[in-house]
């Protein structure tokens, strides 16, 4: 079956860097767009970062020039650098792969930025 397993979380001070890391198994990697979604307490899911079976990327404005999405298709994970966090990237971060009508989800992985 499909696995998206998430890794890489955790506690950061303000202007500290996390790099997530999204394992995909039972699945076409290459073929999939890859996406980082986050939510925080009382928010809805939004996405992050988005990255296409080519190479083609987005990102959300609040974390432009900060975070990079990447993908390595011969290791079938996706990553998400993270660097001068801020307070407001609290929230846990969703791996999802999408390809035709079909979307996978990750468990989630823990990002606190405090000090």
């Amino acid at each position: 079956q499909v696995q998206l397993v998430e890794s890489g979380g955790g506690l950061v001070q303000p202007g500290g860097s996390l790099r997530l890391s999204c394992a995909a198994s039972g699945l076409t990697f290459r073929l999939y767009t890859m996406g980082w979604y986050r939510q925080a307490p009382g928010k809805q899911r939004e996405l992050v970062a988005g990255i296409s079976s080519g190479g083609s990327t987005n990102y959300a404005d609040a974390v432009k020039g900060r975070f990079t999405i990447s993908r390595d298709n011969t290791k079938n994970t996706v990553y998400l650098q993270m660097n001068s966090l801020k307070a407001e990237d609290t929230a846990v971060y969703y791996c999802n792969g999408k390809w035709a009508t079909l979307s996978y989800w990750g468990q989630g992985t823990q990002v606190t930025v405090s000090s």
